[in-house]
Order: C-alpha cells, then sequence, then structure tokens
C-alpha cells in the first residue's frame, strides 16, 4: 500500500505539525474504509495526535454517528461536497479534536456517472478553533483518480492527508 507514498510519506510527515500545533484529529471514513486511520497508525507515536477513525460507510451510519443531515444525504447524496464538509465537522465535534478528516467517494469499479465518474473523491477537513474566535472553519476539495479499487482507495486517504497536512501548516504559520 504504498505505491502512491512520497518519501517520506504524508502519514510521518503529518506527526511533526500536528505535535508542534498540540493538536488531535478524527477521521470519518466512506470509500477509504479506515485507511486513513490505519496509515496514521503505521507511525510509532501516533497516539500524541490521532485520536479515532470512524468507517460510516451507510446513510444511516453517517447519520447516527456523525449527524449528517438526513435531507443532505438525500439532496446531494453521499459522494458530495455538502456530506464531506458534514461528515469532517460531525467527527472532529462528535471526538472534540481539534481537526476532522472525511472522505466519501467512488472507488469502483462501477457506481461512477457521468457527473461523478469512478475515482471521484469528495475530502473534507474541519478545524476547530476556539470558542468566541470565529476561526472555526470546514473546507471540501474534489479529486478524481485513476486505476482499480485498491489504487484508487490509497490515492484518496493519501491525498486527504495532504490535505490534512497543509491545512495544519497553514495554521501554524
Amino acid at each position: 500500500m504504498r505505491d502512491y507514498a512520497d518519501d517520506p510519506p504524508v502519514e510521518e510527515r503529518i506527526a511533526e505539525p500536528l505535535r508542534d500545533a498540540d493538536a488531535t484529529v478524527a477521521t470519518a471514513e466512506s470509500c477509504t474504509g479506515g485507511l486513513l486511520g490505519s496509515l496514521l497508525t503505521d507511525v510509532p507515536g501516533s497516539s500524541d495526535y490521532f485520536d479515532r477513525a470512524l468507517v460510516t460507510y451507510s446513510y444511516d451510519a453517517k447519520l447516527e454517528q456523525l449527524g449528517v443531515a438526513r435531507e443532505t444525504l438525500d439532496e446531494h447524496g453521499a459522494v458530495s461536497e455538502p456530506v464531506a464538509r458534514a461528515m469532517a465537522r460531525g467527527v472532529r465535534d462528535r471526538a472534540g479534536t481539534t481537526w476532522g478528516l472525511s472522505t466519501t467517494g467512488i472507488a469502483g469499479p462501477s457506481g461512477g456517472s457521468a457527473e461523478k465518474p469512478v475515482g471521484t473523491v469528495f475530502v473534507g477537513v474541519a478545524y476547530a478553533g476556539a470558542w468566541g474566535t470565529g476561526e472555526s472553519f470546514a473546507e471540501v476539495s474534489r479529486y478524481e483518480f485513476d486505476g482499480d479499487r485498491l489504487a484508487v482507495k490509497e490515492q484518496i486517504a493519501r491525498q486527504g492527508l495532504r490535505d490534512l497536512l497543509a491545512a495544519v501548516e497553514s495554521r501554524l504559520e
């Protein structure tokens, strides 16, 4: 599972910035099925900053575990910007972490459409600012990856961690 890894891999590069910021992260995963959490815990000492991974593959899991509104799922579908945003916020707030990271997409080989082909993913990153500062935010990026199911899943997970790393580093500046 290192076909798409940088050297050093992003799961190692993210450790120091999270520790420097005294920050924590939790993940809400759909299409990656726990791969974000697995990559983060591949790093010794990740318990300093990694709290939990919730695999919320079904609509019901997104609703029950993350508080994604039924209307959001009905209107936009699970693979959408609003759902990725709600997932990232939901896991951040339920875990009480500094950061929430979410993935929702179509890993394939089927399930795609002209609007959302196989390999489409939405990655959400949510930050919890101190109460009253107005600094909390959630942002979502859309990507499209090629390859078989496992290749797509790895690319999604690594891109999610890169997005998180960029957000953490921007808060340290």
